[in-house]
């Protein structure tokens, strides 16, 4: 039997181009500027490949995968329901690739059509929420997925103290079997915890940070557990980075998308829609947002000088959001770049039925088709931002499937590293996320944060009561 082709998914940035939307485009004679740098930006990340441990987990987890598929499978044997405890790139990932992949109502679904246990992404510590979740679980049938690379994350950590705290108080047995830890290799509280009470753990590699971990156990076993198939995922994304190799940038979909956004955020857009016309995809906005955002908004770049760099990601859905958002779009200030993720084939379709012939202004749609009229209507929108001189740019899916994704999540990956190499900023680090979780830290108490403390103190003398 003949192996089915796999393929590759396409970037196309015509309507990014001066050639196309006139001259607030990018021009052919600014990328030619562009092209030694993209090509030293290009050796840079390969020879920093070894620090970047992210871009070779396509390629370097045998092991660690066949021992994520036996523990989904042991989970799917022994219990109902799976809850991952994780926040930023440990739960936006993982949920990202789960409503990508599985049915928009699966834990609506029978047992055997789901053929996993519900799922549950709790990546929030809105007490109400918490109380919500628990009013739905059977804790004796639930297993907990803990992820935290240090150990420390302040929300996580409350919410598996609260867990654990519960499991000891109704049930008698080895809470240990109602856990797996995801963390660190060697050092943090997961793995303390996980040795007092025999907790399965699966260790996050060095040079893998939050938001580029999905390919790692942090989002193969959550993906695994609901029968996604993790080896295609990871195939997808070496088949990228491979077609990324090149230090050409006409050759590497990677380098020309961030050429492009650096282009164009010296043209002052600096907004970054992204605008999937694929109601699964929702979420992978939500990813690319955090992805784009952490990874890009830097005060300082790597020489020490002040730039405040950065785009803001804003998150969009097609055909929903051209009833809220494209009016802006189209008309509004030129600060936005749009990105559209579509599919050329969708899992499902139906055709729509002739069902009013005697209505004009809706006859016309029988016989077509949802996925002929969803793709439609992001052609439109590709026309109207073209008709008004906005850039846009598509990326076409040939399928829905591991494959794709696993593709469509490096690419982005690796687009954003590219971005921080012209940049010259760290793509890699968040500063500012730090200051946010150290001050967090010094008004409940943390020893170590006196100082902070005593800076909090001297704030909230300069506060003056201003409010109705």
């Amino acid at each position: 039997m003949q192996e089915k082709k796999l393929s590759l998914l396409r970037f196309c940035y015509n309507h990014m181009m001066q050639d196309m939307i006139g001259p607030q485009g990018v021009s052919r004679e600014e990328i030619v500027i562009m092209e030694s740098r993209v090509a030293k930006a290009a050796k840079s990340l390969e020879d920093k490949r070894g620090e970047m441990a992210w871009r070779d987990l396509p390629y370097s987890q045998d092991d660690v995968v066949e021992d994520i598929i036996k523990t989904a499978s042991d989970i799917n044997n022994n219990f109902d329901h799976f809850v991952l405890l994780g926040i930023g790139g440990s739960a936006l990932g993982p949920l990202a690739v789960h409503r990508a992949m599985k049915p928009t109502y699966y834990n609506e679904l029978s047992k055997e059509d789901r053929k996993g246990p519900k799922m549950f992404v709790e990546d929030n510590i809105d007490p109400d929420r918490i109380k919500s979740l628990l009013d739905v679980l059977d804790i004796k049938r639930t297993v907990f997925c803990v992820i935290s690379k240090s150990g420390a994350t302040a929300e996580t950590m409350a919410q598996t103290m609260i867990i654990s705290q519960m499991l000891k108080e109704t049930y008698y047995g080895d809470i240990g079997k109602h856990f797996i830890m995801i963390t660190d290799q060697e050092k943090g509280n997961l793995n303390i915890i996980a040795k007092k009470e025999n907790c399965k753990t699966f260790h996050i590699p060095r040079g893998v940070g939050g938001r580029f971990s999905q390919l790692s156990s942090v989002g193969l076993l959550p993906a695994a557990v609901c029968g996604i198939d993790i080896k295609m995922l990871l195939k997808g994304a070496a088949a990228m980075d491979k077609q990324c190799a090149s230090e050409d940038v006409w050759k590497n979909p990677a380098g020309m998308g961030a050429l492009l956004q650096v282009q164009y955020m010296k043209k002052g857009r600096n907004i970054s829609v992204m605008m999937p016309y694929i109601d699964g995809f929702r979420y992978i906005a939500d990813w690319y947002a955090q992805l784009w955002a952490e990874s890009l908004g830097k005060r300082i770049d790597n020489d020490g000088y002040v730039v405040f760099s950065g785009q803001t990601p804003v998150k969009s859905l097609g055909v929903t959001d051209q009833h809220s958002q494209l009016q802006l779009y189209v008309e509004g200030p030129h600060d936005k770049v749009i990105t559209f993720i579509r599919t050329d084939k969708f899992r499902n379709d139906f055709t729509i039925p002739n069902a009013y012939p005697e209505i004009d202004d809706i006859s016309f749609l029988g016989g077509h088709t949802l996925s002929e009229l969803i793709n439609v209507e992001q052609e439109s929108t590709e026309f109207a931002l073209y008709k008004a001189g906005r850039p846009s740019q598509t990326i076409y899916l040939p399928e829905i499937s591991e494959y794709t994704l696993g593709q469509l999540l490096y690419f982005f990956e690796l687009e954003t590293a590219f971005v921080g190499e012209l940049l010259n900023i760290n793509a890699f680090d968040q500063p500012g996320v730090e200051e946010s979780k150290n001050a967090a830290y010094a008004v409940l108490g943390k020893a170590g944060f006196e100082e902070k403390r005593k800076e909090l103190s001297e704030k909230e003398k300069l506060n003056k009561l201003l409010q109705f």
